[in-house]
């Protein structure tokens, strides 16, 4: 390992190397240009009936509101950090660097969830137009391609901005990129958790007092919830979920730059690069592909089937250019010490190419499984909406149910896939960290296509709600629309598990760029690495208490922050049902439908309380892997991060697959099964859903981006924590860690003493 950090100086990319580097550069900039194509196809489109752009204008006006005062928020954090960015230790060209492509990062993160926002709640009226006229194949094509355009700007940009810090700084790259990571990162959590709790505090109320209450028809106009619900599709679902995917794109990209710089020397820089490119042309492939056959029995066929085929097709590429770039011999890499060359006897080609299909087999495999437990028609989905025969209590516990145990098979899936990679290398710990990166970089040549799978869910919920509330959507229409709705539901179910599993291969990766780092800070301190402490070799020694509280801090850090989350979604949806329930009493031509409900007011309600909560969970994830780090050391911090994957992944599957059961359970029950809609069933479903939704769509994917933002945390503070152990600066490192336990007491004492007042 010593010979592997040593050996970093010696890395550069020029002639070869640099010239396909400049290719993926121009590859990232024609997925940008086939985005501004598919969005020209969706905005030619008919947008429907004047009523039908009355409720669209409003949705899109009610979201753009949302985003501006959310970014406008977020813009001061953006700037604090990137102000203490430049404490880091470092050179200053690559802190200046490292702090520039922070802003970048964040600004791209922003510009995807923005743009996904902007096309979708154009692209939703145009769906509900098509199916209006009767055409599903149109409806499900305008809807896909608007994911399409999200996910060209997602792996656009992220490869895009990956390329150009490669170009620009060469052997410094990968700490460059821990800046672009960290902003892309920050941006995705907070946009996940602002959206996450804007969109189920709509839906929430809206269902408690509409469907509930008043047993009126989702989406019903009298509701005075329904404009804020569709809003909150987009906010959240929408550009939570591109800001989201996004930043896993860029989080993979840095780790397996800082592996591969480490395990690969040039041609480590160069070659994670590659395998995202041909991720794009494959994406292009599977999007124009994606379109509903007579035969196929919804559209989930049309969409398995793109998926699929792209990801055989990602594989044979990606094995042509790995046997064609790679060398057979590590003893042919540049940029590597002469005596690790000679040690090491792996082939590079089939390591690299059978880590990378072990990320693409990984993606298959957990649609497969996500789908199973969360499609209409899967006996899980089944057995959740038969226990609504005796009540809302057994729905949800059957639903707990199902999200515990699909979290168990995920979480094997994912490990397997972690420990396949890990076996790859032989022994060598770089390399199976390497391999792991190269995995989550395996996974993403399929993210082109996902992101268009995510997106396609909230517009099909938009276009079906648009539908209802205008009244002239009707007979096969409706039932197209009814039909994409429910296969939205399964595909956000399963982007999210696949989000998941991005996020632990980037996190693992992440991991062991921390422990290389640890070792790489010793040494530039002048100590000799076997003469310190296990903590300053990478080595997790749990027998150690300090590394034990830290891991259980880890382990408790998701569980606060998922609390956090839901109960801000539950604070948010009683204000939202009581102001709703006030409309109805003081207006009780509302109901008779003489009188237009407040919408506004209601967006109002979501998007002030959303704001609010912005912040605690921000400077939770920010600020505690700071105060154990500083407070207990660097193997506390590795512990902390190690239980914080783990709990995470575990978590994270759990609130989503509940969630997908309870809400297609609810789809189940409304097509006519168990009494329909109005039946006692179908509000026993109705409440699942409720509970399901801030598991589904708020606290369960914001994991993701927090795990992430985390361990950035931890591989940016890890050369500061070292430096002050080995002088011996004890007392500042307390300091740091008194004032970062301080920030996250306050937060959460602000948070609880600023709760909503119902009633």
């Amino acid at each position: 390992m010593r010979a592997l950090s040593a050996a970093n100086s010696l890395v550069q990319v020029t002639g070869s190397n640099l010239n396909l580097v400049y290719l993926v550069l121009g590859v990232s900039l024609v997925a940008l240009a086939i985005a501004w194509a598919l969005r020209s196809q969706v905005l030619a489109a008919s947008a429907g009936t004047p009523k039908m752009q009355e409720i669209a204008a409003a949705v899109q006006e009610g979201a753009a509101a949302y985003l501006a005062r959310q970014f406008k928020t977020l813009s001061y954090f953006v700037v604090i950090v990137f102000v203490l960015l430049f404490a880091l230790p470092g050179d200053m060209d690559v802190k200046i660097g490292r702090s520039i492509f922070f802003l970048i990062g964040a600004a791209f993160s922003a510009t995807v969830g923005y743009q996904g926002m902007w096309l979708a709640v154009r692209a939703n009226v145009r769906v509900a137009e098509a199916a209006r006229q009767g055409s599903a194949v149109n409806a499900v094509q305008i809807a896909f391609r608007t994911g399409g355009v999200v996910g060209m700007l997602t792996v656009g940009l992220g490869l895009f901005g990956a390329s150009l810090v490669v170009v620009l700084y060469q052997a410094d790259a990968p700490s460059v990129l821990e800046g672009f990571g960290f902003g892309a990162a920050m941006l995705a959590m907070f946009m996940r958790v602002g959206g996450g709790i804007f969109t189920k505090a709509a839906d929430v109320g809206a269902d408690l007092v509409g469907k509930v209450e008043k047993n009126i028809p989702e989406d019903d106009p009298r509701n005075a919830a329904t404009i804020a619900d569709n809003v909150g599709d987009n906010v959240g679902d929408c550009a939570g979920m591109a800001a989201d995917l996004f930043e896993s794109y860029a989080v993979t990209l840095v780790a397996a730059l800082i592996l591969g710089k480490a395990g690969f020397g040039d041609m480590g820089l160069v070659y994670p690069l590659i395998v995202p490119a041909i991720g794009i042309l494959t994406a292009i492939l599977g999007i124009f592909l994606t379109r509903l056959r007579s035969s196929d029995k919804s559209a989930m066929s049309a969409i398995n089937r793109s998926f699929y085929l792209s990801a055989v097709i990602s594989a044979a590429l990606v094995g042509l250019a790995t046997y064609t770039y790679l060398p057979s011999t590590f003893a042919a890499l540049s940029g590597l010490d002469a005596t690790f060359q000679s040690e090491v006897s792996i082939n590079p080609r089939t390591f690299a190419f059978g880590a990378v299909v072990i990320g693409i087999v990984l993606a298959a495999a957990i649609q497969m499984l996500t789908g199973f437990f969360t499609e209409v028609g899967k006996r899980p989905v089944n057995d959740v909406a038969a226990s609504s025969q005796t009540g809302a209590a057994t729905v949800i516990l059957a639903g707990v149910s199902v999200g515990f145990e699909s979290a168990v098979y995920s979480a094997l899936l994912i490990a397997a896939g972690v420990f396949g990679a890990y076996l790859l290398g032989g022994g060598v710990i770089v390399l199976s960290l390497f391999a792991v990166a190269l995995a989550g970089c395996g996974l993403l040549t399929t993210v082109g296509v996902i992101v268009a799978m995510d997106t396609f869910g909230p517009i099909s919920d938009n276009a079906q709600g648009i539908a209802e509330m205008s009244g002239d959507v009707k007979g096969e229409g409706a039932k197209i629309l009814t039909s994409l709705d429910a296969v939205g539901n399964t595909t956000k179910a399963i982007t999210k598990g696949i989000a998941i599993a991005t996020a632990v291969l980037a996190a693992t990766a992440l991991f062991g760029a921390f422990t290389d780092a640890i070792k790489n800070s010793v040494l530039e301190a002048g100590k000799v690495v076997a003469d310190q402490a296990a903590q300053f070799q990478g080595v997790l020694d749990v027998a150690d208490p300090r590394n034990l509280v830290g891991l259980i801090i880890g382990a408790s850090v998701v569980f606060l922050f998922s609390g956090l989350a839901i109960n801000a979604v539950s604070r948010a949806a009683g204000a939202v049902v009581m102001e709703v329930r006030n409309q109805f009493k003081i207006h009780p031509g509302i109901m008779k439908g003489t009188e237009k409900p407040d919408y506004a007011r209601v967006v109002d309600i979501c998007t002030r309380d959303s704001l609010r909560e912005l912040a605690t969970p921000g400077l939770l994830a920010v600020f505690a892997p700071i105060a154990v780090g500083f407070g207990l050391g660097v193997g506390a911090l590795g512990a902390y991060l190690a239980g914080s994957i783990g709990t995470g992944t575990l978590m994270a599957v759990f609130l989503a697959n509940s969630g997908g059961a309870w809400d297609n359970a609810k789809k189940f029950v409304e097509d006519g099964n168990y009494g329909g809609k109005g039946s006692d069933a179908h509000a026993a479903t109705v409440i699942g859903d409720t509970v399901g939704d801030p598991f589904k769509d708020t606290a369960g994917p914001a994991i993701n981006p927090l795990i992430k933002v985390m361990n950035l945390v931890g591989l940016l503070i890890t050369p500061a924590i070292v430096a002050f152990a080995l002088d011996g600066n004890e007392r500042t490192s307390q300091i740091i860690a008194a004032i970062a336990v301080a920030i996250i007491i306050a937060a959460l004492i602000r948070s609880r003493r600023s709760s909503t007042m119902i009633g």
